[in-house]
Formats: structure tokens, C-alpha cells, sequence
């Protein structure tokens, strides 16, 4: 290790800006954010500084560089285009015993500036002592990828705790063993799930012996998105890593199941035309039981938990049976499937409306016989899209009586086989022809339905090429 890392202080002390340009307003971008007093000379002083002075964000004095201008700042940044200029800065810095950072010029340094990532008060510098500045950058966009913008603000709760704890536990051991315990435990969620009053009454009820820490159970109803991997969130990836057990559907990919945690045990609850693995009051259920073991439980379903996908009533099941959750919404089919089909669901010149139905056959009362009742009416308006979810097996139904209320015979139409996976496929057709050519094509579950105007875009805006081998 060639540099000290180290975390300076300067809140509200001087430091001098050498330079007036882009590179300078960068750095003078980053003191602010530290509280510094800043000081800048150079005799051009671009537009972004100028308005920064006028703000009275900062003192800027047009004036070449003198070696005096240094006097008394606790640093200096030199961040002009002179050599000579940025050279002379680091002289006379080092003379006086001041810190000092010139971009893009290590051996003139006396201290670098590091990539940050910003979690406040939590921050993070990776530095390559200014071998690799573009590495360090990429580094930092991973770690971003990785760590919740939430962890501030667990920081921020621990701080406001932290004489509490002290005064309950006298030993720096102990103190870390119940710190251990909270950022292993539920209380975590609470706080990164936005509920930071229940996080901060939890804590209390823990320092006065009401509960333990990390032994609460919970549930993460989390929202799988369409099929491809890359499409989950950063809170629903996180959660699929951190819990014991996962229950989980049907439409939920192989490649999304892949990464749940490798030791949280699997259990399937799947449903399918006239196959139910377990009831719905039945998962409900599940999920209340095993949370109240003190498991954390991620509620894994395909698309978004709260479109057609009945998280509404697995929720009410858990409050009323006192279980903490979070629901992480994921991308809906309707959404995913349609971009990666290369259909737009709204567009100026075709559609100003979008709805979205499911296509669930029921039993006509009294009568052997499968039936739609839906708003056909409704459905067949001008200038809309329909999004049908499920409506595979009641393809034939749904054009049939859509063109029984008006709509065209013509109207373009798509059927979306695994939209988003590697093994996507599309049927495009007219609406009387689209369950014909369906059948056809030995189309199977899990499927999605498209019906409008906008479907004649897909040949122009048509961009994801799955694998050939559906690999």
C-alpha cells in the first residue's frame, strides 16, 4: 500500500481550486458535497463556477496563480490544462505543507481522489493510487449494484442508538454482538423497506428485553419479472439471497430461480389449468406458518405480485396473523413481454389507452361448459391495446366475441410465448386468423396476448433475437 487511506474532515474549511474549467467544477462539485469553504483562482471561469459563486456556494477570483494564494487551506486542487501551471501548484503546496491533488498527474500528488460510493454517513473510496482511475470507477459502479441506497439510513438509526446500546451493554463485545444480531435480523428490512418508525420501535423493544434480535420471521412477497434475470431489481435480488425458504410459482424462470439462495429450501406452489399443487387460501397459510417459525420467507411470483397475481390476499393473510412483510414489485408481462417482442403498448398514432385482462376460463353455472365473462364492450373501444394474461386456452373465445362487438377481422394481433427468455417465441396474425395460426404453432403456457393497432410496429421496432436453440 503505496497511500494512506484516510477520511478528512473540512467542513467548513478553506480550500483553494486552482482552475476554472469542466475538470475544476468536478472537483469543486465534490468538496461541496463535503461542506467545504472553497476558494477558486483562474483567470476563465466557466458558466457552471460562475453561477456557484453567485449562488454563494463558493468564492471564485479571477487571477492567475500565485504560490500566496495557498496561504492557510487545509488543501489544494490543481485542475487546469498547463502543465506548467498544475506543476508550479504542486511546489508550492508541498513548500507549505498543504495537501495536494492534481488531476490526472499521480507523481504531483500528494493525495488522491478517490471513487466514491455515497451511502451517508456510510462512504466508501476505492482508490488505484492513480494507476487506474478507470478501473477504480468501474469497481465503485459495482459495489453501487450491490449495496442498497438504504444502508444510509441504517447507519443513520444505529447513530441515533447508539448511547442507548452503550448504556446497556458496558463491554465493546457485547456491543458488537447485539449489533450483529440487529444487521443480521429483521429490523434491517424495516429500515431498507422505508419503515423506519417500526425499525426504530423494534430496536426499543429489543434494548428493553422485549424481544431478541434475528429470530423474528417475515415475508418478502417479490415480484420475479417476466423471465429474464437481468430484468429483477436490486431489493428483489437481494432478498432471493438472504432467505430460508422460497415458495414459488409456475411462471417464475429456471434463470430467476437460479438465483435464490442456494441453501434456502424450495418449495413449489404452483398453479396450472385444472392443476392446483396447494389452494390459494392454502399458500396463505404456508406463508403465515413458516414466518411465524422465524424463517424469512420470499414469496417468489412471476411478472408483479399485485397484477394477476393474487399477492393482495396473501398479504391480508399475513396481517392478520401479525407477520412483517415487505412486497418488492417486479416487472409485469405486460410490460416486459411487449418491449421484448417489439411492441410498444401505447403509442400517439395508435393507442391511447392500454388494458389489461386475464383470459381464465370459468364454468357457466349449471352447465358442462367453459366460458369468458368479461367487458366486451369495453374491450372492443378504438384507439386501445389489449394485454391478455392467460388466455392461451381461451384464445378461440376472445377473438371470436371481439369481433362479434366491432372490432375489425383485420385488427392485428401477437401471441408472446417465454417473452424475455432465450426461448421467446411470436405469433403475429389478424384476429381471425391469430387462434388458427396459434394452434398451428403448438403454442404452450406460459403465454401472452396482444391485440391493436400497435402490433404493426413489431416488424419495424422487432430488436430481441432469442437463441436459435432456445438456450
Amino acid at each position: 500500500m503505496q497511500a494512506l487511506p484516510i477520511f478528512m474532515n473540512i467542513t467548513n474549511r478553506p480550500c483553494v481550486v486552482i482552475g476554472g474549467g469542466e475538470v475544476a467544477s468536478r472537483k469543486v462539485a465534490m468538496l461541496l458535497k463535503a461542506n467545504a469553504a472553497i476558494t477558486l483562482y483562474s483567470p476563465e471561469i466557466c458558466q457552471a463556477l460562475q453561477a456557484l459563486s453567485v449562488a454563494g456556494k463558493i468564492t471564485t477570483i479571477h487571477a492567475r496563480f500565485e504560490a500566496q494564494q495557498l496561504a492557510g487551506a487545509c488543501l489544494v486542487i490543481a485542475a487546469t490544462n498547463v502543465v506548467a501551471v498544475n506543476t508550479a501548484v504542486s511546489i508550492a503546496a508541498k513548500a507549505q505543507n498543504i495537501p495536494v491533488n492534481v488531476v490526472d498527474s499521480p507523481a504531483l500528488c500528494t493525495f488522491t481522489m478517490a471513487s466514491i460510493v455515497e451511502r451517508s454517513p456510510i462512504v466508501i473510496a476505492i482508490s488505484s493510487e492513480g494507476n487506474a482511475p478507470v478501473l477504480a470507477r468501474y469497481i465503485r459502479t459495482r459495489i453501487e449494484t450491490m449495496l442498497p441506497a438504504g444502508y444510509g439510513r441504517i447507519a443513520g438509526i444505529a447513530g441515533e442508538f447508539r448511547d442507548k446500546v452503550k448504556a446497556k451493554y458496558a463491554t465493546s463485545q457485547a456491543r458488537r454482538i447485539f449489533w450483529e444480531g440487529v444487521l443480521q435480523g429483521p429490523i434491517v428490512e424495516r429500515i431498507l423497506s422505508g419503515q423506519e418508525a417500526a425499525a426504530r420501535t423494534a430496536l426499543d423493544q429489543l434494548l428493553s428485553g422485549h424481544s431478541a434480535p434475528g429470530h423474528n420471521g417475515e415475508v418478502y412477497l417479490v415480484g420475479g419479472g417476466p423471465g429474464d434475470p437481468d430484468l429483477l431489481t436490486f431489493r428483489a435480488l437481494r432478498l432471493m439471497q438472504q432467505c430460508d425458504v422460497c415458495v414459488y410459482d409456475k411462471l417464475v424462470s429456471p434463470e430467476v430461480m437460479a438465483l435464490v439462495r442456494r441453501d434456502a429450501e424450495l418449495i413449489y406452489v404452483g398453479k396450472s389449468r385444472d392443476q392446483h399443487t396447494l389452494a390459494q387460501e392454502q399458500i396463505n397459510a404456508l406463508l403465515a406458518k413458516l414466518a411465524l417459525q422465524g424463517k424469512r420467507v420470499l414469496r417468489l411470483k412471476g411478472g408483479d405480485p399485485f397484477i394477476f397475481g393474487r399477492g393482495g390476499e396473501e398479504i391480508e393473510t399475513l396481517m392478520q396473523h401479525g407477520v412483517p412483510f415487505q412486497v418488492v414489485p417486479g416487472i409485469t408481462a405486460a410490460n416486459g413481454v411487449s418491449s421484448y417482442a417489439g411492441i410498444p403498448l401505447t403509442h400517439r398514432d395508435y393507442a391511447q389507452a392500454c388494458l389489461f385482462i386475464t383470459g381464465h376460463l370459468k364454468a357457466k353455472e349449471n352447465a358442462n361448459e367453459l366460458t369468458l365473462d368479461l367487458d366486451w364492450v369495453a374491450m372492443s373501444r378504438p384507439r386501445q391495446t389489449l394485454v391478455i394474461y392467460m388466455g392461451l386456452v381461451g384464445l378461440d373465445q376472445i377473438c371470436k366475441q371481439l369481433i362479434a362487438h366491432g372490432v375489425s377481422a383485420n385488427m392485428p394481433a401477437a401471441v408472446v410465448q417465454q417473452g424475455t427468455t432465450s426461448r421467446q417465441r411470436v405469433v403475429v396474425a389478424s384476429l381471425q386468423d391469430l387462434a388458427e395460426k396459434v394452434a398451428a404453432a403448438k403454442m404452450k403456457a406460459p403465454c401472452l396476448t396482444i391485440i391493436g393497432e400497435v402490433v404493426h410496429l413489431r416488424e419495424k421496432l422487432n430488436w430481441f433475437e432469442p437463441s436459435p436453440t432456445g438456450e
